[in-house]
């Protein structure tokens, strides 16, 4: 690991001007490239106190060993000498997007004597029209073989049009009416071009003047009552106009647009990019990449930007580009497409009207192709077994954390304080496992408290379970209980106690396994909270750490400095799909519970009673219950209730049917309205509401 101190250039000798700027390591190879508009005061951001930077940047300069740079003119210039060097030398720390899959285009060669119709994947070639990219290879066949019969191009590979030149009979489709034989001089090599690019004229979007004119056609044909040629002219439109719905209208007026969204997370973004030509979608593709340094929304845009249209020049970069976020500064990288393009450019974020609506959907498509892929990864096994040996390695395990719980606390502004203990198991979600509890008192002023109520609550039902079923003992070569008199009973014996790690309808116990990691979602403070906890308890065999958010940093209950696992690890990538689970259990339950309590109360019928006095009057008196059960000066005691509000709110609950008590339909007990999630002997409220929230199921 070098010390970026020991090839930190002096202040002088870096140029207050634009430029591109590398970064290598021992062995001299480029590790990053970046532009600067002043590279004098870009540079001196990578020699700061090296606790100071992002994880992902700390990396990259205690990687490399030396920096140079290349001074442009203008930072139009920067833009493409980067984009030049990051093709030439793939950086390892740039961002690189790669395609989620291959994805093919419909392509006409217009660069050969017969230009051909086909399939084509890869990189670009130079002379050939290309069009989409298609999500699959049968939807280019379908569009084209419509559109032979109206464009009877040539689509038969450079050896099968010799053997039928040299033979003098033309292919099946010369045959049938959907090739024009050129290879046997049916129409000339000029004619051939000129359907060619009639073909392209009608994927460019150009549909609608070609179909008036073949409209007209049929009609002149009709009146000289020559049917047929009319009758093949209707097939023909017919053909053109099936072709044309397969690319719905999504922008009524016609425009030529690409559309950008990103989704992202602290180590992934996922790019998905909508081709619009003549108003209607031609062409989808999307990217994925991983973060290998601090990076903004924009500056991602700005990336795809680059490798989008990198290549391209002329109308392959369309008159208009909407982003969800713009670069900054945007104007370099305007003028940049202005050049590929050879005319003006409109980078812009739409705000209102169809093209947003149109960026939501692309932004909906971008979100489910994180979330495809990092479903695909995780459902690897390979990789889940190498995360969970890179969890143990990093945390000193003794062994892989087979079982894994997070904990995280959800609230509003300190009301309606819940928390959420999601399950994994083998590196897999286990939601029948999944938990909901409540917090109550003072615990919800802040999150450390509330976290070691939750972990307090959690484990002493795992103690009351564990003394009620005997010891769990897990065994390489046998799982077995062992009852008060220490006899090992096998799992699901007959005589095993409360049928083992069973309740009576066969479900297993709520809190009767415990983990191997319990992870919970914070810092230092709450990793401190969550180990007390079970110290008090007298738990030690559990392991605990905690991830925090804004650096992805593990803490351990007795380290000073916390664990910077790397950014390729499938073990922080595994722990932050935890931590993500939990967040979103969490606030899905907090949202419901805000939701249930403005929902049908008699609160609802008192005339200018809105929905802060009434937030006020339940925090107060903290049910509906007591609410109902006090004097009308009590009632005054709420900051802005006034007297004659107080005696309508006690005629409106006096009048009002009392709410049909909840029922645990597990258990038929009632559930008291004072503390729902009551659960009887040996446990604490686990959650408020109906079972299916207790067993973690969403409602």
């Amino acid at each position: 690991m070098a010390d970026p101190s020991s090839y930190r250039p002096k202040p002088g000798e870096i140029p207050d001007t634009p430029g591109v700027y590398r970064f290598r390591d021992e062995h001299r190879r480029v590790i990053y490239v970046g532009k600067a508009k002043s590279l004098r005061q870009r540079l001196a951001n990578y020699f700061q106190d090296l606790a100071s930077l992002h994880p992902r940047t700390r990396t990259m300069v205690t990687t490399a060993a030396s920096v140079e740079w290349t001074v442009v003119s203008t930072e139009v210039e920067a833009l493409q000498l980067e984009y030049s060097w990051i093709k030439e030398f793939d950086p390892r720390f740039n961002v690189k997007y790669r395609d989620d899959k291959s994805y093919p285009y419909l392509a006409v060669t217009m660069n050969e004597e017969f230009p051909r119709v086909q399939v084509m994947r890869g990189q670009k070639r130079k002379g050939v029209r290309y069009f989409g990219p298609y999500g699959h290879a049968w939807a280019i066949r379908d569009t084209v073989d419509l559109l032979l019969r109206v464009f009877p191009v040539r689509t038969c590979s450079a050896g099968v049009f010799k053997n039928a030149a040299r033979t003098g009979r033309p292919c099946l489709l010369g045959y049938i009416g959907k090739c024009s034989a050129p290879c046997v001089g049916r129409v000339s090599a000029d004619e051939h071009r000129d359907l060619a690019e009639d073909f392209c004229d009608f994927m460019a979007g150009r549909t609608g003047t070609y179909i008036r004119r073949l409209e007209q056609r049929m009609a002149d044909a009709a009146e000289e009552m020559e049917y047929e040629r009319a009758a093949r002219l209707r097939d023909d439109i017919g053909a053109l106009k099936k072709a044309m719905e397969k690319s719905a209208v999504v922008l009524a007026d016609a425009t030529d647009a690409d559309l950008i969204a990103v989704a992202e997370d602290e180590l992934e973004a996922a790019v998905q990019i909508f081709h619009v030509r003549g108003g209607r979608v031609r062409g989808q593709r999307g990217w994925v990449t991983d973060k290998v340094e601090e990076i903004t929304t924009g500056a991602l845009v700005e990336h795809a930007l680059q490798q989008l249209y990198g290549e391209e020049k002329g109308d392959a970069v369309p008159k208009e580009v909407l982003v969800p976020a713009l670069p900054e500064p945007v104007e370099p990288v305007q003028e940049w497409l202005a050049e590929r393009r050879g005319s003006g450019v409109s980078l812009r974020i739409p705000q209102r009207g169809d093209k947003k609506a149109l960026m939501e959907t692309v932004q909906r498509n971008a979100q489910q192709a994180l979330v495809l892929h990092k479903t695909k990864r995780a459902s690897d096994l390979t990789t889940r077994s190498r995360a969970l040996e890179e969890i143990a390695e990093a945390l000193d395990l003794d062994s892989a954390p087979l079982r894994i719980e997070c904990y995280d606390i959800s609230h509003l502004q300190g009301d309606d304080v819940v928390a959420s203990m999601v399950v994994f198991e083998d590196g897999l979600q286990r939601k029948s496992e999944y938990r909901r509890f409540q917090i109550k008192g003072f615990a919800g002023q802040d999150d450390v408290r509330s976290m070691h109520e939750v972990i307090s609550r959690r484990f002493r039902r795992y103690l009351a379970e564990k003394e009620k079923t005997g010891e769990w003992v897990d065994d390489a070569s046998q799982a077995a209980f062992k009852d008060a008199s220490g006899r090992d009973v096998p799992t699901g014996a007959p005589d095993a106690p409360d049928g083992g790690l069973k309740d009576d309808d066969g479900r297993p116990r709520k809190f009767a396994y415990p983990p191997q990691l319990v992870v919970v979602d914070g810092g230092r403070p709450q990793v401190a909270a969550a180990k007390r906890a079970l110290d008090e308890l007298g738990i030690d065999d559990i392991a605990v750490c905690g991830l925090a958010k804004r650096l992805e940093e593990v803490w351990l209950p007795d380290d000073e400095d916390p664990i910077v696992l790397p950014r390729t690890s499938e073990g922080l990538y595994l722990l932050q799909r935890v931590r993500d689970e939990a967040h979103r259990f969490a606030i899905t339950y907090q949202r419901t519970k805000r939701a249930q309590r403005f929902r049908s109360s008699p609160l609802d019928d008192v005339p200018g009673l809105g929905d802060t006095r009434k937030q006020a009057l339940l925090k107060h008196f903290g049910s509906l219950k007591k609410l109902r059960s006090a004097t009308i000066d009590q009632i005054c005691e709420v900051p802005g209730i006034g007297r004659k509000t107080a005696e309508t709110i006690a005629v409106a609950l006096a009048q009002a049917a009392p709410a049909a008590p909840a029922v645990n339909t597990a258990t038929g007990e009632i559930m008291d309205e004072e503390e729902p999630g009551t659960t009887g002997s040996g446990g604490d409220p686990v959650s408020a509401g109906a079972p299916d929230e207790r067993r973690g199921q969403e409602t």
